[in-house]
C-alpha cells in the first residue's frame, strides 16, 4: 500500500502541500472548498484504505473522520452489491479511467442507503496513480421516487392495455399521443387498410358537435352514442366519452415558464351486444304484444263475422214480418205466424246486441309522437323469418328526416304489420317467381306518405275500393279468410285522420299507400 499522500493523524485532513495548486488560489481555499462540499468526498490509497473524508461524508454515513481513517472503504459495504459491480469498478480504475455506479451501502446505525458513486484515479506527473478520489451521495429517495414512477407507469400501462374500452389521447392536430390495443383494434375496423390518424378523423367526424365543443372550450362529454356500418352489413354501436387534459411542456428551455398544451382523451365503449340484447328484448316484448293484439283482433273478427251472418236472417225476418203485417191488416195482431215472427225478430235483435256488447275492445292508449320509420323497422324485423322462408327480397327506403306522427304506436304497428303480411301472402303463391317487397317513406305536403309495394298477383282495378269492405276478400274461400284485414287497416288510418288507398297505376303487383298527418311542431 502506498503512503505517498501524508496525513495528519486523526484529523482527516491532507497536508496542503499535497493538494494541487490552481492559478491564483491558495491551497487552503481549495481545502476549505472540498471540506464544505455538499457531496461526500473520500480519498483512499491504492488498496482503498481511507486517507481523507470531508464533513458531508460523516453526514451521509454517520461515521466521524476518526472512525474511518485508516479503515478500508469496504466497511461501508452491505454485502449485497454483486461482485461483478466491484470487478467492473476495479477494471476501470486499473485502466486509469473513472467509474460511476450505484452501490448498496450501510451506515453506522446499520440502515441501508443507495450510494451514487463516482471513483476517479489521481495521477501524478509521472503518470502513476497515487490516490483514488471517491465522491458519492445518497440517492435512495431519488431511486424510490423513480421506482414508484416506473411502477405506476407499468400499472397504468397494464390497466390501459387490458381494458376492453378503446382509449386514445390526441393533440390539437389530431396526432395520436397515446393509444391502447383496444383502440388500435377499433381503428382497423372503422378505417381498414388506413393509418390510425384516418381512424381518428372518422371518429371525430362522427362525434360531430360534441367533439368540436371539446376541442374549442375543453367541455367534456359522456355517453355520446355513435354507430358504424362494418363488414358483413353489421352495424356496431359505441358509447363515447371525451375529456380535455392540460399538460406542461417537458423541454429544458421552458423550465421556468412551461407553456401548457391541451390534449383530448377519448374513451370508446363497444355497446353493440348491449344494444342487441335490448333490441332482442324489445322485439320479444313486441312479439308477445302483437300476439295478444292478433288474438284480440281474431276474436273481434269472429264476433263481427257472427254478427254479419246473423244480421242477414234477422233482416229477412223483419222484412217478411212487415210484408205479412201489411197483408193481414188488423188480423196481424192475433195471427200466430206474425206473433212467432215477432218473437224470432226480438230474439235475433237481442242476440245481435249481446254479440255487439261482447266484442273485445282494444285498451285505450294515449296518442304520442310516433316514429314511423322505427315502427316499420320493427315490423320488418318481426317478419324476417317469413321473408326468408318465402325468398322475398326487401327494399327499404326510409326518408332521412321524417316528422313524428301523433298516434297510438301499437295501433300503427298493427296497421303496418297487416299491410306487410298481406304483401308477403300475395307473393307466396307458387306462380310468383319474382318476389320483391318495396317499402318507402317520404314527406309530401302535410302528410307522411308510406308506400308498400309487392310483386304479387295484384288486385283488379275495379276492386280498388271494394277490398276495404268488411268480409270481402280476393283470396279463395278455402284459405279461411274473413276479409277483415284491410278494413282494420282503414279503421286505424281513419282513427289517425289519414287515408289509405290502392295505387291503381301500379302494374307490377299491388301498391298500398297510407298518408298520415304529422305533428305540426316537428
Amino acid at each position: 500500500m502506498s503512503n505517498a499522500g501524508k496525513t495528519r493523524p486523526h484529523t482527516g485532513q491532507l497536508e496542503p502541500s499535497t493538494l494541487p495548486l490552481m492559478a491564483g488560489m491558495a491551497p487552503e481555499v481549495f481545502m476549505h472548498a472540498v471540506e464544505h462540499a455538499p457531496v461526500s468526498i473520500s480519498i483512499t490509497d491504492l488498496q482503498a484504505n481511507i486517507l481523507y473524508v470531508n464533513r458531508a461524508f460523516g453526514s451521509t454515513t454517520g461515521y466521524t473522520s476518526e472512525e474511518v481513517l485508516g479503515k478500508n472503504e469496504s466497511m461501508l459495504s452491505n454485502g449485497t452489491t454483486p461482485r461483478l459491480v466491484y470487478q467492473a469498478m476495479w477494471g476501470r480504475l486499473a485502466q486509469q479511467m473513472p467509474w460511476s455506479g450505484v452501490l448498496v451501502n450501510r451506515r453506522k446505525d446499520n440502515s441501508l442507503y443507495l450510494a451514487e458513486l463516482t471513483v476517479a484515479p489521481v495521477i501524478n506527473e509521472s503518470g502513476k496513480t497515487i490516490y483514488y478520489l471517491g465522491m458519492h451521495r445518497d440517492c435512495s429517495t431519488t431511486h424510490e421516487l423513480e421506482q414508484r414512477v416506473n411502477n405506476q407507469r407499468q400499472m397504468i400501462e397494464t390497466v390501459l392495455n387490458a381494458t376492453p374500452a378503446a382509449m386514445v389521447l390526441i393533440d390539437h392536430n389530431n396526432r395520436i399521443v397515446l393509444s391502447n390495443p383496444s383502440f388500435r383494434a377499433l381503428a382497423s375496423e372503422i378505417a381498414p387498410q388506413q393509418n390510425l390518424e384516418q381512424a381518428i378523423t372518422t371518429l371525430t367526424n362522427s362525434l360531430g358537435d360534441s367533439f368540436l365543443e371539446l376541442r374549442r372550450s375543453g367541455k367534456a362529454f359522456s355517453s355520446r352514442e355513435i354507430s358504424f356500418d362494418l363488414g358483413g352489413h353489421s352495424q356496431h354501436g359505441y358509447s363515447c366519452h371525451g375529456k380535455s387534459l392540460q399538460m406542461e411542456d417537458e423541454q429544458a428551455a421552458t423550465f421556468f415558464a412551461p407553456p401548457e398544451s391541451r390534449y383530448d382523451l377519448l374513451i370508446i365503449n363497444d355497446i353493440t351486444e348491449l344494444r342487441q340484447r335490448q333490441q332482442d328484448s324489445h322485439m320479444n316484448a313486441l312479439k308477445a304484444l302483437l300476439a295478444e293484439e292478433e288474438l284480440l283482433e281474431g276474436m273481434r273478427e269472429t264476433f263481427n263475422g257472427a254478427i254479419h251472418r246473423l244480421q242477414g236472417p234477422v233482416n229477412l225476418i223483419d222484412a217478411a214480418l212487415r210484408m205479412l203485417q201489411r197483408r193481414l191488416g188488423a188480423q196481424a195482431e192475433t195471427d200466430p205466424v206474425v206473433l212467432a215472427m215477432r218473437e224470432a225478430r226480438e230474439a235475433g235483435l237481442q242476440a245481435l246486441d249481446s254479440l255487439n256488447a261482447s266484442i273485445p275492445q282494444p285498451p285505450p292508449e294515449p296518442k304520442l309522437p310516433a316514429n314511423i320509420n322505427q315502427l316499420i323497422r320493427e315490423v320488418i324485423t318481426l317478419a324476417t323469418d317469413r321473408l326468408l322462408a318465402q325468398g322475398i327480397v326487401i327494399g327499404w327506403q326510409p326518408a332521412l328526416h321524417l316528422p313524428w306522427v301523433m298516434g297510438s304506436e301499437s295501433r300503427l304497428r298493427s296497421m303496418l304489420k297487416q299491410l306487410i303480411d298481406n304483401a308477403i301472402e300475395a307473393m307466396s303463391q307458387r306462380s310468383i317467381s319474382h318476389r320483391e317487397l318495396y317499402i318507402s317513406t317520404q314527406v309530401e305536403k302535410q302528410v307522411v306518405r308510406i308506400a308498400i309495394s309487392d310483386t304479387g298477383g295484384g288486385i283488379p282495378e275495379e276492386l280498388a275500393f271494394k277490398v276495404f269492405e268488411p268480409f270481402f276478400s280476393t283470396k279463395p274461400p278455402h284459405k279461411g279468410c274473413r276479409g277483415m284485414g284491410l278494413p282494420m287497416v282503414q279503421e286505424i288510418v281513419t282513427e289517425h285522420a289519414g287515408t289509405v288507398f290502392m295505387d291503381t297505376s301500379y302494374r307490377d303487383g299491388c301498391r298500398m299507400i297510407v298518408e298520415l298527418p304529422f305533428c305540426a311542431t316537428t
